[in-house]
């Protein structure tokens, strides 16, 4: 049995789809631009993308019942491969302290709103 849910304090979905999925243990968290939910605006350059991003997924993951501690999986979108290694940083960053999570990254010829940088994630929740 899946439960889709939408986050108050995350971007409305721009499609139709859910922001997340909670099946089999697992929490997944849809693909997730980096604008502000407040405001709207996507910050400049890729390291305020990318921090962006993962407060976006936090949200998200949060109203799943788990935290970025429990992401099993990361898939991640850059519009440029350039990027990679500022975006790690800030990933590496984010994750520290932690088991890392298994990881994609891949260059995506156009991503929405013409973002940098794209990421969804599973998290395993919590007992």
């Amino acid at each position: 049995m899946k439960e889709a849910f939408n986050c108050a304090s995350a971007v409305p979905p721009q499609g139709p789809y859910s922001h997340g999925n909670k099946a089999a243990g697992l929490c997944f968290a849809s693909g997730q631009m980096p604008a502000d939910p407040i405001t709207g605006v996507i910050p400049e350059g890729i390291t305020e993308q990318t921090r962006q991003v993962l407060k976006n997924i936090e949200a998200i993951l949060r109203d799943g019942g788990c935290s970025l501690a429990d992401v099993v999986k990361m898939t991640v979108y850059l519009k440029d491969m350039e990027d990679f290694a500022a975006m790690n940083a800030v990933y590496a960053e984010v994750f520290a302290g932690t088991l890392y999570p298994t990881r994609t990254t891949l260059e995506a010829a156009r991503l929405p709103k013409d973002s940098l940088v794209v990421m969804d994630a599973i998290a395993a929740i919590p007992d």
